[in-house]
């Protein structure tokens, strides 16, 4: 009695989970939609976590499928956390920023997820109610998408944005496409193979309709060809397994699968058509999408690089940007994206297979061989099986979305569904078929129920503790926000020191240093008749900057960022004419610059110390370093233009203005500064 009414409770837990992720986030708060679904994984994994358990101290039975994709799953933490205990940021590859993906702690409860799925979730019973509860979730999204597009503002709620109708609470725009695709999918699989009344057929034909129509606004070859490609199985499948199907004894003959076909036939004509179809959506609303990311080719090149220096278990999980940052290929400085810091690959899996080296390799490969024969294995097999339906559904949507997270950043909401979907397809084929379950009954003998009594307390304890971690790391999220968004420096100090005394980490202590950065700019602005007040607090400014900007290098030493924020903090200090700041800033960018080798910003940067400190032949050389890795770099020619002119040499310095302007020639800035330049009675010296 108990034990089924705490095992009920489990299943609303991880229901809660699957159902609402799509849609769940927190309005008016200020923090981004995607942060606030890993608090909804967290705290639902605990809560069933925890019930499960107690649940079992009351029958005293463990009953778990018996899957070699479980124990591949098992694999991938087992990977990811040696790779995150030998990183040299173990810090950022457990944890990161908030829960971020890819990191240790998240995989980890994308694998438990998976588990307790498979044990709660696979029966036909709770099946079916979290895949027509999905359903509801995924037509409220796409309705409330549907309106933002038209009323943006309306309809931000305190969280998206007011002016960017591709905004969403799935996260990415292409995200958001990939999540249209699967809602295709998904409505496409009831149809054909579940049998429903015929208004539910116009309700699921309804919202086919308007997934394509948010596919088409999102207008993405990729999503065009996967979403085609899977009604081209699902079409192929039908016919060939149930157009023949045996009912008392007779052959009938099965309806057509005209709306598979009917979706092949628009997936293939958006993407054989390109823009001339494909763009009459986005351009009629007004839409672009400005994502961008490293190619594919781009990623594979710093998977090998990382491999080579690291090959067992890689840099460790969610350290690509500083992958990234190493070895990035140089021609990217031709672009407008030279400085972007990608913190992810082409693809969720590409970007693990740069971070966990070979052993995460062979782990998330086992991982996937296991799943898809699992799935050949049974939806080919006895397709007549009670739940050989809801089996074939749910491996299909796991697919789905683990094939878009190779060629995608899907976002976590849809990885996470990919994980919840696997577990419950292995649940189905576990309680469906002989031999497929492991029970376990401890209550029989004392050792043994002690050992597992032991066990299941540890299992609570630790879901317990985890999860009051987490709502106290969540908690910081909305005071770091209201740093960012403070209107004055005393209000941006109280926050960031708030955030910072509930989880500490690199981004929020830069931004400590930068905001004492600001207050130190404020004081100086004053003048230089400063009250013996102004001169404490310009001290106690200093100090804490400095202290900030070390705090986050000792958190994060290959992050060059940390080192980046060292360095202006110190280049200002040198303004003030503090002893040794000029060189301990050059020593920060010189740090920076070996994490990030082909940056032409630091090596402008270290010239503008050099400028300073009236070291001209340095500074030369550094902004040429920086012209040589970046050819159309305005900053760069502008600064030489800077050291020509305080050495006297007007026309070697107006070369160069004019030729920052030949790259912008509509820059007034620039047009003013070359026309200073061209002014003898505005300039300050002689031409040589």
């Amino acid at each position: 009695m108990w034990s089924n009414i705490l095992d009920r409770i489990s299943f609303l837990a991880l229901f809660c989970i699957v159902v609402l992720l799509p849609v769940f986030f927190l309005p008016f708060t200020r923090i981004p939609a995607e942060t606030s679904k890993s608090l909804l994984l967290v705290i639902g994994l605990s809560v069933a976590v925890i019930f499960w358990a107690v649940a079992r101290f009351s029958d005293g039975k463990i009953t778990i499928p018996s899957s070699q994709t479980l124990l591949a799953g098992l694999g991938i933490v087992v990977v990811f956390f040696l790779s995150a205990f030998f990183s040299t940021s173990s810090q950022t590859s457990f944890f990161g920023t908030m829960f971020d993906l890819g990191t240790f702690w998240f995989m980890f409860a994308c694998v438990l997820l998976m588990f307790t799925s498979a044990v709660i979730l696979g029966n036909r019973k709770n099946s079916n109610a979290v895949l027509f509860g999905l359903i509801a979730s995924i037509g409220v999204v796409l309705v409330f998408q549907a309106f933002r597009l038209f009323f943006p503002q309306a309809l931000s709620l305190g969280v998206l944005s007011p002016t960017d109708p591709t905004d969403n609470i799935l996260g990415s725009w292409s995200a958001f496409g990939l999540f249209s695709g699967f809602s295709a999918l998904i409505s496409l699989l009831v149809i054909e193979f579940f049998t429903i009344t015929r208004g539910a057929r116009w309700f699921f034909g309804f919202l086919i309709l308007l997934s394509l129509l948010m596919v088409a606004a999102v207008n993405s070859l990729f999503i065009w060809e996967i979403l085609g490609v899977f009604a081209l199985i699902i079409f192929v499948y039908k016919i060939s397994f149930f157009s023949g199907v045996r009912e008392e004894g007779q052959s009938v003959k099965k309806p057509f699968p005209g709306l598979s076909f009917a979706v092949l036939m628009v997936s293939l004509l958006f993407f054989m058509s390109g823009q001339f179809i494909g763009g009459l959506i986005p351009n009629a609303l007004g839409l672009s999408n400005t994502e961008i990311s490293p190619s594919f080719s781009s990623t594979f090149s710093i998977a090998k690089e990382v491999i080579k220096k690291n090959p067992v278990l890689g840099i460790g999980p969610n350290r690509f940007g500083e992958a990234w940052a190493m070895y990035k290929p140089a021609e990217i400085n031709a672009t407008n994206f030279w400085d972007v810091p990608f913190s992810y690959g082409s693809g969720i899996i590409p970007t693990f297979f740069a971070t966990t080296g070979i052993l995460g390799i062979l782990a998330i490969l086992y991982f996937f061989i296991t799943l898809v024969m699992a799935g050949m294995k049974y939806i080919f097999k006895n397709s007549h099986n009670s739940a050989h339906k809801e089996m074939t559904l749910y491996f299909v949507l796991a697919m789905y979305l683990f094939i878009a997270s190779c060629f995608y950043l899907i976002g976590p909401a849809l990885f996470i569904l990919a994980f919840a979907f696997a577990g419950i397809f292995l649940g189905l084929v576990a309680t469906n078929h002989q031999n497929q379950e492991i029970s376990i009954m401890f209550l029989d003998d004392h050792r043994k129920s002690f050992m597992f009594i032991l066990g299941l307390v540890i299992v609570m304890v630790l879901s317990a503790a985890t999860a009051f971690k987490f709502v106290e790391r969540f908690a910081s999220v909305a005071y770091f926000n209201a740093t960012l968004t403070a209107a004055d420096v005393p209000l941006a100090e109280s926050s960031v020191s708030k955030a910072l005394s509930l989880y500490s980490n690199d981004l929020y202590l830069r931004a400590y240093s930068q905001v004492y950065l600001v207050k130190l700019n404020s004081i100086i602005s004053k003048g230089e008749n400063l009250s013996e007040e102004d001169k404490a607090a310009l001290q106690a400014s200093f100090e804490q900057a400095v202290g900030g900007a070390q705090l986050a290098v000792s958190y994060n030493p290959k992050n060059y960022f940390n080192l980046q924020t060292l360095g202006s903090v110190y280049g200002a200090a040198g303004t003030l004419g503090v002893e040794g700041a000029y060189d301990r800033a050059i020593e920060a960018y010189q740090s920076a610059l070996a994490l990030n080798p082909l940056n032409p910003g630091i090596e402008l940067s270290i010239a503008r110390i050099y400028f300073a400190t009236e070291k001209n032949k340095e500074a030369k050389e550094y902004a040429n370093k920086a012209l040589t890795l970046k050819a159309n770099y305005i900053d760069a020619l502008i600064l030489l233009s800077q050291i020509a002119r305080s050495e006297g040499k007007t026309s070697e310095a107006i070369s160069y203005a004019e030729q920052a302007l030949s790259i912008s020639p509509s820059n007034k800035d620039l047009i003013e500064f070359v026309n200073t330049l061209k002014n003898p009675s505005s300039s300050n010296s002689s031409d040589n």
